[in-house]
Formats: structure tokens, sequence, C-alpha cells
């Protein structure tokens, strides 16, 4: 699908979804409800699922939210990960209501004997574990060593926390070295990658608003993705989490490493145009929402320029003053007045979608 040339590492499941190995990049996200409460954690488990989410992991902090999970599994249509701090007992639990995965730090969970106890349930379980290292919460003596937080630090932490789990013969595991530093994310993933075959999961952590962790993210995630690096990401945006799976599935399509929903190409505007194009280019994204099949569609301002621009495009329309042209594959199939430019265009995308489900 791609020129690109993935780095090969080894492969892990949770649930049905495959990490690595050549497996297509999984899109994961975190839900924001209390564990506790079941159904306000299944309606976003479920917003995200419909948004397209491949695996939701579930913040768990306490008791009462490890024994929830198993009503949650119940009824969730993906696979979960339950994410584990400082307490091993509430990964235990957590692998005893079925979970599909964790994440956790083995070194700060209570020492050898614990760890110990939690790769062997999980790897009774079948289950993997994922490693995960903040830049914020390197242990002091990494730091001092180091001389701060470096990519050789946050690889180095990794790399004690995978030992851990290897001397237990435990090797089911996936990594992620998150940084809201994008060079040094970039730094970190880059050195990992060199050292170990294990799946990396991408991510740029405490990125901020949709307006500036969209741009963090897709500069950082995107970077990695195009050296061939990571088997799986997160986007990490404050608030609603279905975003994040919007903007994740984005940078995949993007690079063309997963194929799936429509593409929109839209001109920015400029002097030439004749039309309300952000209305209408506004008005095609959100119909788009509704369409499953890979297609790209294009939005053109200029009916000089813009049916040869967008060529490549399965389906588009231009605008010329009050009025425009409606094509496919660059060629002209007809001119109709600006108010039926959308319905013509989507007419045009029907058709497209029958043909493919009769070929």
């Amino acid at each position: 699908m791609t020129e690109y040339q993935r780095k090969k590492t080894r492969q892990i499941h949770i649930g049905p979804v495959a990490i690595g190995g050549g497996a297509p990049i999984s899109v994961q996200s975190m839900t924001n409800t209390k564990t506790a409460d079941t159904e306000a954690t299944l309606a976003q488990i479920r917003a995200l699922a419909q948004a397209g989410c491949d695996i939701v992991r579930l913040a768990v902090p306490d008791m009462a939210a490890a024994r929830n999970l198993g009503s949650i599994l119940a009824a969730s249509p993906v696979p979960l990960v339950a994410d584990i701090h400082f307490d091993y007992k509430l990964a235990l639990e957590a692998i005893a209501q079925g979970i599909h995965a964790l994440r956790l730090n083995p070194g700060n969970i209570g020492g050898p004997e614990k760890v110990a106890a939690v790769a062997a349930a999980a790897k009774k379980a079948h289950i993997p574990i994922r490693i995960g290292v903040n830049a914020g919460s390197l242990d002091k003596r990494l730091l001092k060593k180091y001389g701060g937080v470096t990519a050789e630090a946050l690889v180095a932490s990794a790399l004690e926390h995978v030992r851990l789990l290897e001397q237990e013969g435990f090797y089911d595991m996936k990594i992620s070295l998150k940084a809201h530093d994008v060079p040094l994310t970039l730094a970190a993933y880059r050195l990992m990658s060199e050292t170990v075959d294990y799946p990396l999961h991408l991510g740029i952590t405490e990125a901020g608003t949709v307006r500036t962790g969209v741009i963090k993210s897709a500069v950082g995630i995107g970077a990695l993705l195009a050296e061939g690096i990571g088997d799986t990401l997160r986007i990490s945006l404050t608030g609603d989490p279905v975003p994040e799976v919007r903007v994740g599935r984005e940078i995949l399509k993007s690079l063309g490493l997963r194929s799936y929903g429509p593409t929109l190409v839209a001109c920015p505007t400029c002097g030439r145009t004749s039309i309300d194009l952000p209305a209408i280019a506004a008005e095609v994204e959100k119909k788009l929402a509704g369409v499953a099949e890979p297609i790209e569609v294009a939005v053109m301002g200029c009916v000089v320029n813009g049916p040869g621009e967008a060529r490549g495009a399965d389906v588009g329309i231009a605008g010329g003053k009050g009025e425009g042209l409606v094509f496919r594959k660059g060629e002209i199939l007809r001119k109709v007045p600006e108010c039926e430019l959308v319905p013509e265009l989507f007419k045009e995308i029907d058709r497209i979608i029958e043909e493919r489900k009769n070929q």
C-alpha cells in the first residue's frame, strides 16, 4: 500500500487486533469517564468504536474500577486495555476480569515478586503488556546519569522495565516512549527502534487541545511513520477522545498506511474563486462523514484549473461564477448552477459506490 519500509517487529495481539509483525497500524484512544461507571464508560467506548477506534484503554485507579471491568468487557465492541499504576493487585484483578491487555511500568508496582506475579498471570491469560515510559516520570537516578530528560534516558528506562519482564520469561509486550517535546520523542523512538524488535506504540503525550495537539501529533507521529517506525498509535488531546481517533486515522490515511473512508481534496481559494467555496467544502465534508467507501473527492474553486489539478480524484466539483463543473478523474461531466453542485456531486459519489459493488 505504501513505499515506506516498516521496521520489522515481533507480533502481539490485543484481542483480535494484531500489532507489529507487518499488521496494519492500529488506532487507539482512552476513555475519560470513571471506569466504575459502566454506562458512561460503555457510551464513550461505543462512540470511539463508531469513529473507527481499534483499541480502547481504561484508567484503573482503584479496585472498584478493576472489579467493574468484567461488566464493561461483556458489552464492549472493541478490545480493552487496563491502565495500571503502582498497585499490582489492580493488574491481577484486571486479568481476572478478562482484560485484553495491560499498560503498566513494571518498575513502579512494588518490586520483583509483584512483577513476577503480574507476568505469570498475564502469561497464563495470553495477554500482552505495554510498557509505558513518559518523560515526566523518569527516575531521578536516570535523570542524573543522562543529564536530564534525554532520548537515551527514556530508552534506558524502558529497557529496565523490559528486562524485568524478560527475567520472568515474559516477552509478549510493546513499548511506548512519550514526551510532549516532539524532537525528543522522535529521537527516543528512533533509538528504541534500533535497539529492540518489540512493537512500538506511538504518541506525543500531553499534546494539548485540538488546535495545537493535532499539529504536534501529526508532525511527530507522521515523521516516525514515514520512517517506518511504529505499529500502533494514540493521539493525545485534551477533552473528548473521539477526535483523537479521527486524527489518527487521517494521519495513517494521508501516508497511505491505511485505506478507509473518503479523502477530501479542497483548494485553499484565491482571487479567482467566485463561489462560496468554504461553505461548500464544509457541507461536503459533513456529508462525507456518512460515507464508508474509500473515495477521493475534490472541491475546487476554479473551473480553469480545478479538473486538471484534481485529476487524480475519483470525483469532484469546480466552481465558476454562480455555477460549476462536475467531473470524474478530470473528465468534465456537466455544468450545473452553484446551488446544485453538492447534490450533483453526491449523485456521482453514489454512482461510483454502486459501480464498485457491481464489479
